[in-house]
C-alpha cells in the first residue's frame, strides 16, 4: 500500500484523501487531512498509524485519532499505513534501522532467515508467511501479535508434519513433497545418492542448498504387450508373433540403479528369447509345441531379469501370424484332413450297419417266426402312411379266412389252429 502526502503550495488550503482502500482485515476507509491557517490536521483511524516528518526526516509516530499540528512553513508530511497484519518495506526498514533503531523494536517484529534458515511467521497465533532463506521481512507489533520460528535445515532434512500442517509447503521452492501410495515404494535421493526407503503416506524434506528427488516404484503386476515380431523360422517361414508378460518389482533398490526404464528393458529381452526360441524351430514344430515355447522363453528372460530386481511371473505367446500364402495352404491340409477323417468314419459306420445286417440275416434263416415278424413291422409301417385299407377274403370266404391268410406261418395256421386245438 502506498503512503499518502498532504502539503499546502504557496499558503493555498489544500484537501487530499491520502488514503482511501481497504485494509488487511477490515472495510473500507477513507482518511482526511486539510491544511488551512498555517495547520496541518489529520484524521487516523484505528487500524493506522501515521509516520510525521519534518522536510523529509521522520520525527514520530503518530496514534489513532485527530492531531492538529502546526506548520506555518508547510514543512511536516504524514505517511498513513495499515498495521493490522501490515508490513515495512525492506527498503524503509533499512532506513529506519540505521537512524530510528528503538522505534524499530518498539513497533516492528523483523525476520531475517540465513543462508540455510527458513522461518515461519504466526499472525495472532496463525501461520501466514513461509520465508525462504536470505528473505527479510518487518511486521506491524501495534495491533498484531506476531511470532516467528526460525529453522535449521542445513542440518534436518525431513519436514515435520506439525510444519506441513501449518502452511501449505508443497507449492513453496523449498520443499519436496510426494504421497507415497500403498501399493508403491519412495525411493529418497539426495544429490543423487539413494538415502531412505520410504513407507507409503506423505514425505516431506526440504531441498534448499541440496537436490532433493523421490522416485516412485509400482509394487503391484504390470502387463507389458510385446507386438508382433516378424521372424523367420527354421524352415524359412516369416512368422509374426505376439506375446504378454506379467512382471513385478521385487528389489526397488537394484531396479533404479540398473535402468531407468523397465518397461523397454523387459521389451528388449523378451524379444531376443523370442528369436533364439522360434528361429531354430520348424513352423510345424512351433504350431505343435506353443507350451515348450513359452517356457523357455520364460527361463531365458528370468535368469537375465532378475538381476534388474524384478521378476517374471508369466509370460506367454499370444498370437503366431503366418503370412497369407501359407495361412491357405494350412487351411486347405485342414479342411483336407477333416474331409479324410469325416470319410474314415462314415466307412466304420456303412461297416458296422452291413455286419448287424448279416447278423439280423443269419438269425432270420433259423427262426421263420422272426421272419414273420419283420414282416408285421414292416406291414406297420405301411400302415401308418396309408389312410384306408380294403381286405378281400374271396368269394365264400367270411373274416376267419381272412384271419387265418394274415397269420398264417408256412403251412400252418398260427392263431386259429391253436385255439382249434384248445
Amino acid at each position: 500500500m502506498t503512503p499518502s502526502i498532504c502539503r499546502r503550495d504557496n499558503g493555498v488550503e489544500a484537501v487530499a484523501t491520502a488514503f482511501r482502500g481497504r485494509a488487511a482485515d477490515g472495510p473500507a476507509m477513507e482518511v482526511t487531512m486539510t491544511h488551512k491557517l498555517f495547520r496541518l490536521t489529520v484524521k487516523i483511524a484505528e487500524n493506522q498509524r501515521g509516520l510525521l516528518r519534518r522536510d523529509g526526516r521522520f520525527e514520530r509516530l503518530l496514534a489513532p485519532g485527530r492531531h492538529v499540528l502546526f506548520d506555518p512553513s508547510n514543512r511536516l508530511s504524514v505517511d498513513i499505513v495499515a498495521i493490522v497484519n501490515g508490513e515495512m518495506s525492506v527498503d524503509q526498514l533499512a532506513v529506519f534501522e540505521k537512524s530510528h533503531p528503538a522505534f524499530v523494536a518498539e513497533h516492528l517484529k523483523v525476520v531475517r532467515t540465513g543462508p540455510g534458515e527458513v522461518a515461519i511467521v504466526s499472525l495472532d497465533g496463525q501461520p501466514r508467511h513461509f520465508l525462504a532463506p536470505m528473505t527479510t521481512r518487518a511486521f506491524w507489533t501495534c495491533i498484531t501479535q506476531v511470532e516467528s520460528e526460525l529453522i535449521d535445515i542445513k542440518a534436518v532434512l525431513k519436514v515435520e508434519p506439525r510444519l506441513l500442517d501449518k502452511l501449505d509447503l508443497a507449492r513453496s521452492p523449498s520443499v519436496a513433497l510426494a504421497i507415497v501410495e500403498a501399493h508403491e515404494l519412495g525411493l529418497l535421493f539426495v544429490d543423487g545418492v539413494l538415502v531412505e526407503e520410504l513407507a507409503p503416506g506423505r514425505h516431506a524434506f526440504w531441498q534448499v542448498g541440496r537436490t532433493v528427488k523421490i522416485t516412485k516404484v509400482d509394487l503391484r503386476p504390470q502387463p507389458v504387450e510385446i507386438t508382433a515380431q516378424e521372424i523367420l523360422t527354421r524352415d524359412r517361414i516369416a512368422l509374426r508373433v505376439t506375446l504378454t508378460a506379467f512382471h513385478r518389482v521385487t528389489d526397488a533398490r537394484k531396479l533404479v540403479a540398473a535402468t531407468n526404464d523397465l518397461t523397454t528393458t523387459l521389451y528388449r529381452l523378451v524379444q531376443f528369447a523370442v528369436r533364439e526360441a522360434i528361429a531354430t524351430r520348424a513352423l510345424d514344430d512351433i504350431l505343435a509345441a506353443r507350451a515348450a515355447i513359452d517356457a523357455e522363453i520364460k527361463t531365458f528372460v528370468r535368469e537375465r531379469i532378475g538381476a534388474f530386481g524384478v521378476e517374471v511371473t508369466e509370460i506367454g505367446i499370444k498370437d503366431v501370424i503366418l503370412p497369407g500364402e501359407v495361412r491357405e495352404l494350412l487351411n486347405k491340409v485342414v479342411e483336407a484332413e477333416r474331409v479324410a477323417k469325416a470319410n474314415l468314419i462314415r466307412r466304420q459306420e456303412e461297416t458296422a450297419a452291413t455286419r448287424s445286417l448279416l447278423n439280423t440275416a443269419k438269425l432270420m434263416e433259423d427262426n421263420p417266426l422272426l421272419v414273420r415278424l419283420k414282416e408285421l413291422e414292416a406291414l406297420e409301417k405301411l400302415v401308418e402312411k396309408v389312410g384306408r385299407i380294403e381286405l378281400h377274403a374271396g368269394q365264400g370266404a367270411g373274416l376267419e379266412a381272412l384271419l387265418q391268410g394274415l397269420f398264417k406261418l408256412g403251412n400252418k395256421p398260427a392263431v386259429i389252429e391253436a385255439e382249434r386245438a384248445g
